[in-house]
């Protein structure tokens, strides 16, 4: 048995010690004790807890992988986030407001990935243990919404319908304004017979949509509302995890572009489905860009069909590898961006070399958050803000919006 002392926590959410040696579960300040194997003290006993250790809200935090972080008191998860961001921003000795940490409520996510297999006795559906290929129920779950918590047994009806006894399925279902929308991957492969069984399925369940792979089955339009606009997006597309973490988004992206001119006209890079887009039309006119042909389609058909609003065009395009260039950005009021995880560095350096005066950036990755800031920076930008947002309650998962203003 080893006894040892937790200086900090780590990315994945375990506690660090000398060596380093990670300790699940532990938090920086404790004092804690067992076996180390490879670097790894895997079932640590908490010899001297801290004060913001609390109890875990969820009865599945042990088993579950679901979420990292339910030992740590609200306020720890807040703090510990926000002080992520500013050492990514100091990596690049970058410095601004670092506004304190938004968290979205429990039982407010509105769209999950659960995973499914069946069994001799029927099947089980919940998340994936930490680290593994089991999978744990969760029924009651703290996580997701109520609707979400409630699916559970039709996410166990697809996997006896449809998946193998020696595979599973994945099952992400969102919730819609007009019911659940499920898209399913993983499972056999569609025939007449299984068509029928899945859409009788969907209809006892009282599902919107429902897509195995390739094939959907539509009983009634899953809307998702972005400002005035009523949006049906493809099966599977992203959007953001949390209605409050929305809207907190776009109040940050609101407020880095500013106050619009009655002629204004801004770009949304990487636009999803009109997350932004659409409720920046109701003052500016919006060029929309996003590299999947359905999602735009999707912004297109809610923004023709919402009233209030000004121009809206969209363009699909790879941003990575074809980022718009200095003469489809130099007459633009602001941009907004949000990519995915690996950044958008050459995109920023044609948005620096346009100089468009107002920058929104919006991402999921602090480091290359950072990263592509300093490159609008070192060209004459002020960070103006940075507003820490936490859609994925007690994960190890961090979102941020800020502004960016041309001063030289």
């Amino acid at each position: 048995m080893t006894t040892i002392k937790i200086e900090r926590l780590g990315h994945k959410g375990d506690g660090i010690a000398a060596g380093p040696i990670f300790v699940p579960g532990a938090l920086p300040g404790e004092e804690v004790t067992g076996d180390v194997k490879g670097g790894v003290m895997a079932a640590p006993k908490i010899v001297t807890p801290v004060p913001d250790r609390v109890k875990p809200p969820c009865a599945h935090a042990k088993g579950c992988g679901g979420c990292q972080l339910q030992h740590a008191s609200d306020g720890f998860v807040a703090d510990w986030k926000t002080q992520v961001v500013a050492r990514a921003l100091e990596a690049h000795d970058l410095s601004t407001e670092i506004r304190p940490c938004i968290t979205s409520a429990a039982q407010s996510r509105r769209r999950a990935s659960f995973s499914a297999r069946r069994t001799k006795k029927g099947a089980l559906a919940g998340f994936h243990q930490k680290g593994s290929d089991v999978i744990v129920p969760v029924p009651n779950c703290r996580l997701v919404t109520p609707a979400l918590a409630a699916s559970l047994p039709m996410v166990e009806a697809l996997a006896v319908l449809g998946a193998s006894r020696k595979g599973e399925i994945s099952v992400l279902v969102t919730q819609s304004r007009t019911g659940l929308d499920v898209s399913v991957t993983g499972g056999k492969e569609m025939d007449a017979d299984f068509r029928r069984d899945l859409a009788d399925l969907a209809r006892d369940h009282d599902l919107a949509r429902i897509a195995w792979d390739d094939e959907v089955l539509t009983r009634r339009a899953p809307i998702q509302r972005f400002g005035k606009a009523d949006v049906t997006p493809p099966p599977g597309a992203f959007m953001q995890a949390t209605e409050d973490g929305e809207a907190a988004l776009l109040a940050g992206v609101r407020e880095a572009l500013g106050p619009l001119g009655k002629n204004a006209k801004i770009a949304d890079l990487f636009a999803g489905c009109g997350t932004f887009s659409l409720p920046l039309a109701q003052d500016a006119r919006v060029h929309a860009v996003e590299g999947d042909q359905a999602m735009m389609q999707a912004l297109d058909h809610g923004w023709r069909n919402a009233e209030g609003l000004k121009l809206v065009t969209h363009q699909v395009r790879d941003l990575f590898r074809n980022p718009l260039m200095l003469d489809e950005l130099d007459r633009l009021d602001g941009v907004v961006i949000d990519p995915p995880r690996a950044g958008a560095e050459a995109q920023m350096v044609e948005i620096a070399r346009a100089r468009v005066p107002k920058v929104a950036h919006v991402s999921c990755n602090p480091v290359t958050f950072a990263r592509d800031c300093a490159v609008l920076t070192r060209a004459g930008y002020r960070l103006d803000f940075v507003q820490v947002v936490d859609q994925f309650r007690w994960s190890t998962h961090v979102e941020v919006v800020a502004g960016l203003t041309l001063i030289k």
